[in-house]
Parts: structure tokens; C-alpha cells; sequence
């Protein structure tokens, strides 16, 4: 009896031999994915002048609110311009000389545009006071009337648009059709000429206090500032 159960486990061994022997193979991993991934699309190409941001915080106070605390900053007003940011990319005398002052910039414009591209924006949550005219809080335009070594800043509240249309005359598209009629305050500012070449125009706030401070420009040279003070 022995003998005849160790032939039948020889014989099912066997068997599992044969059977596991004819078992076609595994296909080799290849190490692709089951489903091929979508490719992410590419980002847009930056714009040959990006847009920035210049932005102060003026008549606030800042206040220590529980002790142990940092203190805050509070009840500040902002002033924000909006603006694009043109950069030489290798041309020098920008703004030109002479009776060719500001032409080029201009671009055919009565006046400069502050930027590139759209209409430069100034906002500002309280009035301000530039060489004794008075801005009010609100929305404006921003423009300069370029002339060699006496610019003038302008505050416009002309409509503008926000997408290019070359038949519209009415609105502004940077500095292009221009009306002085809409103009709120112009004010001079000092120009200055020397020292490094700033490679991308820049609007900025310095020597600000809480209760005032001054709106710089700054391209290639040329610096151009101009005093303000907080209203009431």
C-alpha cells in the first residue's frame, strides 16, 4: 500500500511539472505607463515689458494691540501705480536730446505714457498734495510731458482702455490719443542726469513718512522725483 501512494505523489509531481512547464511566460515589463500622461502645456511667453506694481502706505500709525504682541500697522491709506516696465535691452540716449527730446518714447503721443503698453494707473485711498494743488482720492491716469530737464507730471481722469482698439479715439491706449481737457493736477518735476544705467524703467515711492513722501522715476540715467504731501 505504501508503495502505491509514494507512485501516485511521483506521478502528481510530475504532472505539476508538465503543467507549469506549459504555461506560456510572463511578458517582460517595459516600464511605460498603462496610459501615456498629457503634457502640461507650455507657459505663455513673458511680454517684452512686464506689467508692475509701485504701492506705499501713508497716514497710518503703527499700534501695539495686546501686550506681548508685534505691533501693527493700522488705519494707513495706499497709493498704488500700475504701469509696464520697458526695458533697453542694449539702446542708450532713451529719452534723446534736443529738439528730439521725449519723441521717441512718445511714440507720436503729445505726452509719455510713464511705461509701456496700457495706460499707467495711479490709485490713491487719500488725497494728496503736490507743490499746493490738492489730488483727490480716487483713480487717475498717469502721463508726463517730457521736455529736456523739466518734466511735468499728469494726473488725468480721461477714460482709458483696457484692450487695445485702434478705432477708438475717445479712450486712452497709453498715452495715445491724449486730451489735456481731462487733466486733474500737473506738477514739475526735478530731473536728474548720472550714474548707473537703470536697465528697467521704474516707478517708486521714497523718503516716505506718514505723512508724506515722494513719487520717483527712474530709466537708463535719468532720475525724475517729485514732493507730496497727505491731505485732509
Amino acid at each position: 500500500m505504501k508503495a502505491i501512494a509514494l507512485a501516485a505523489a511521483a506521478a502528481l509531481a510530475l504532472a505539476g511539472v508538465i503543467v507549469v512547464a506549459q504555461q506560456p511566460a510572463a511578458p517582460a515589463s517595459t516600464g511605460a505607463p498603462a496610459q501615456q500622461a498629457t503634457a502640461a502645456p507650455a507657459p505663455p511667453p513673458m511680454p517684452a515689458s512686464p506689467r508692475g506694481t509701485a504701492a506705499a502706505q501713508v497716514g497710518g500709525k503703527w499700534v501695539v494691540e495686546k501686550e506681548g504682541t508685534a505691533p501693527r500697522y493700522r488705519e494707513g491709506k495706499w497709493i498704488l501705480v500700475d504701469y509696464g516696465r520697458p526695458i533697453l535691452r542694449g539702446r542708450t540716449d532713451i529719452f534723446g536730446a534736443g529738439a528730439e527730446y521725449g519723441k521717441k518714447i512718445n511714440d507720436g503721443a503729445p505726452v509719455w505714457r510713464a511705461g509701456a503698453n496700457q495706460t499707467t494707473r495711479f490709485k490713491t485711498e487719500a488725497p494728496l498734495v503736490f507743490a499746493g494743488k490738492t489730488l483727490p482720492a480716487g483713480e487717475y491716469s498717469l502721463f508726463v510731458d517730457l521736455k529736456p530737464g523739466a518734466w511735468t507730471l499728469i494726473f488725468s481722469s480721461q477714460p482709458f482702455q483696457t484692450k487695445y482698439d485702434p478705432n477708438n479715439k475717445t479712450l486712452t491706449w497709453g498715452s495715445a490719443g491724449y486730451d489735456p481737457k481731462f487733466d486733474v493736477v500737473r506738477v514739475p518735476m526735478k530731473v536728474t542726469v548720472g550714474g548707473p544705467s537703470i536697465e528697467q524703467f521704474t516707478i517708486g515711492f521714497v523718503d516716505v513718512t506718514p505723512g508724506g513722501g515722494q513719487l520717483g522715476m527712474w530709466w537708463e540715467k535719468t532720475t525724475a522725483t517729485v514732493p507730496f504731501t497727505v491731505g485732509s
